[in-house]
């Protein structure tokens, strides 16, 4: 669905301004690849070429075979980009009078009704077609973006902070909306500053350093980047252990005192005979009341490979 072979793009000045150097990675049908990196790694520069807002330097980015530069007309029929934000809409306007008028300036004319209301099925906002946007919560407003998205019917969905400034629930809809848009074939290249989002949707992950690609890695692989195996929490009431237990006694446990509870924090390198025999002591000795195993999400991959990234 995308072909990009090395991508590049330079702003001029004085220096020049090189914000993408020799970028390359492919999306295949169904896929949804996160793309992640710093400020100032050239991610915008990238969604804005793939877009076709802007010219590339040097490079070759296709969607569907279409090039991008020289054939963008062709290539936009294969795309849909959805931002974040509230922006964007039509306030006094209806959700239905929002989507046909958008589907109108994106060269949709037949059947463009009942596709618009299709497409408010599609993110479950069919029940709402007709009432103002003025009335809609945030997270209704980005499902209405969503669906003004899909009108066309893209071959490459490109979402940039899907979820921003959406409750939990809403969030979760949206990446729900994701998920089913991928299963049924649509290719996915989201970028998102939220972790839950790319944890959740993301089957492969592209990371841009300095405007090239540093890794392009199945999600599996790139957690693994985080430098460790799991993350194990323990809580129990009243003070805070004390001992020569191995475990308590490592530099890197983390201990936190509360009110009424203590939490103990660790970072599993290699699970081992020895490591469950030092959990199990700390488990034995003191009263613990809750034990959590997490794998390295994709917060704890990024401060390691972007010690930026907050």
């Amino acid at each position: 669905m995308l072909e990009v072979r090395d991508l590049s793009r330079t702003f001029p000045g004085t220096p020049p301004v090189e914000a993408l150097r020799g970028v390359g990675f492919t999306i295949g049908e169904g896929e949804v690849v996160g793309l992640l990196g710093g400020n100032g790694a050239g991610k915008t520069t990238l969604l804005k070429i793939l877009s076709t807002l802007l010219l590339p330097s040097a490079g070759h980015a296709a969607i569907c075979g279409d090039d991008v530069a020289t054939h963008s007309r062709r290539a936009r029929r294969h795309l849909s980009v959805v931002f974040g934000g509230e922006r964007g809409l039509y306030p006094r306007l209806s959700a239905l009078d929002n989507v046909m008028f958008f589907g109108g300036l994106s060269g949709v004319r037949r059947r463009l009704r009942p596709r618009a209301l299709s497409a408010l099925e599609g993110v479950g906002l069919a029940e709402r077609a007709d009432s103002r946007v003025e009335t809609f919560s945030k997270g209704m407003r980005q499902r209405l973006h969503l669906a003004i998205g899909l009108l066309n019917q893209p071959r490459l969905l490109m979402l940039d902070e899907p979820t921003v400034g959406l409750d939990l629930m809403e969030a979760q809809r949206i990446r729900d909306t994701v998920t089913r848009l991928a299963t049924a074939g649509t290719a996915i290249l989201l970028t998102s500053h939220y972790p839950a989002d790319i944890d959740q949707l993301a089957g492969r992950v592209v990371l841009l350093d300095s405007g090239r690609v540093s890794h392009d890695l199945p999600i599996v692989e790139f957690r693994k980047q985080a430098g460790f195996t799991a993350e194990v929490r323990l809580s129990g009431p009243g003070a805070a252990p004390r001992g020569a237990d191995p475990l308590l006694s490592d530099p890197s446990v983390r201990i936190q005192q509360n009110r009424d509870d203590w939490t103990l924090t660790f970072q599993v390198d290699t699970w081992s005979p020895v490591m469950f025999i030092q959990l199990a002591d700390v488990v034995r000795r003191h009263p613990v009341t809750d034990i959590n195993v997490a794998s390295p999400g994709i917060e704890a991959v990024m401060r390691r490979l972007v010690p930026s990234h907050e």
